[in-house]
């Protein structure tokens, strides 16, 4: 299937590692170009050559204030254009409500949602009728997991404010969507089984939960995110899509 993504232009934060950079190289497969962001000069260094050509690397923290206006200039410099963007974050602080700091909270805050909300009104404002906006979540945006209380926090919220803006935007031809996704097999899960006194117990665990019995893959995930960013999912907006392998039990 042809996603039509040839020659359009991404922006992906969070994209070293993980979801976002699967997303990323799923993209430029497809033949899009993307500008891709991380918090460390090294790792976008590394992970833009890696990517190889039509990848660009801006470091930039989504928690600074001026990173959104930075990333789309860049996009607009290197390609020329910019197409749509895929806002995603390393997750919160893990714990409970007892162990969690208020700096913790701050933090999150500035960066998981706050970021996150600057940058799509960035890009609200470059985009024009065919863009897309993006937003990495969570499953917790339906139900609370435990020990991720501050992510259980915001995440809703700030599915709500994509909910909103795929009313606001829709008129001028802008989609907004989000992924949920669950235990997908990143550096990021594996920290969070380690937690555990018995991480491999822990992992089983976890998979016997999930109807298809097992983690999925950041190469799953990227597919999915790479299928909804294109013209290809043209008639979808305001969706938030459960990337998880049926774990989600909600509507």
């Amino acid at each position: 299937m042809d996603l039509g993504l040839k020659d359009r232009v991404y922006l992906v934060t969070g994209a070293t590692r993980g979801l976002g950079n699967a997303t990323a190289r799923q993209l430029l497969a497809d033949g899009a170009k993307v500008v891709i962001s991380g918090r460390d000069q090294e790792r976008v260094t590394r992970a833009a050559a890696e990517l190889g050509d039509g990848a660009f690397g801006v470091p930039a923290d989504n928690a600074d204030a001026g990173s959104a206006e930075r990333l789309i200039a860049a996009a607009r410099k290197e390609f020329g254009r910019l197409d749509g963007v895929l806002i995603s974050v390393g997750g919160p602080a893990p714990g409970f409500v007892a162990d969690n700091t208020d700096e913790q909270w701050q933090t999150a805050f500035d960066s998981v949602f706050l970021g996150a909300v600057r940058l799509a009104r960035a890009a609200a404002q470059e985009l024009g009728e065919g863009g897309v906006i993006g937003f990495v979540l969570s499953g917790s945006v339906y139900e609370p997991i435990p020990g991720l209380t501050i992510s259980n926090g915001l995440r809703p919220g700030l599915a709500g404010f994509a909910k909103s803006l795929s009313q606001e935007l829709g008129p001028r031809g802008i989609r907004v969507v989000g992924l949920l996704p669950a235990r997908i097999d990143t550096d990021r899960v594996r920290e969070l089984d380690s937690l555990s006194a018995d991480p491999e117990a822990a992992r089983a665990a976890n998979e016997a939960q999930i109807p298809l019995r097992r983690y999925g893959t950041p190469d799953e995930f990227g597919r999915t995110a790479a299928f909804l960013l294109s013209p290809a999912a043209s008639y979808l907006t305001g969706l938030m899509v459960p990337v998880d392998g049926g774990a989600l039990h909600a509507f």
